[in-house]
């Protein structure tokens, strides 16, 4: 696996999340890394900043990590996370505006290209932009 754009998906929902990072998976294959978290501690409905953070530290590449979320809870949450990283990660995650399983596959699939994290953004952006 070459270092490209890794994608983590954070969802409100454990098997959204894991369904979105399957879909990637299959239509981009292993030229991406993904990672997925959803659910709270519990098992309920929600979103968990730590495993977030584990996420996106599963995944990192220098390239940079671009985060697609479902619904405004886990963008404020996603956000916290990358507060959380060491200073000199935190400029290279983005919490993508865009549909969360278009978007991660746009992204993904951009990502595969080799582009760097803004155009990757970008791409998933555009979706939200119709």
């Amino acid at each position: 696996m070459s270092d490209t754009v890794s994608i983590v998906i954070v969802s409100h929902s454990q098997d959204i999340a894991k369904g979105t990072a399957d879909m990637v998976r299959q239509m981009v294959g292993d030229e991406v890394k993904v990672a997925f978290c959803g659910g709270n501690p519990e098992g309920g409905l929600g979103t968990n900043v730590p495993l977030i953070v584990n996420a996106i530290e599963t995944v990192w590449s220098p390239m940079g990590v671009a985060i697609l979320v479902d619904l405004g809870g886990a963008e404020i949450n996603s956000e916290m996370a990358v507060e959380m990283l060491p200073p000199q990660r935190r400029d290279r995650v983005v919490v993508c505006n865009a549909p969360i399983v278009e978007g991660a596959v746009m992204a993904a699939t951009e990502a595969a290209g080799g582009s760097p994290l803004e155009k990757v953004r970008s791409v998933a952006e555009e979706l939200s932009a119709s």
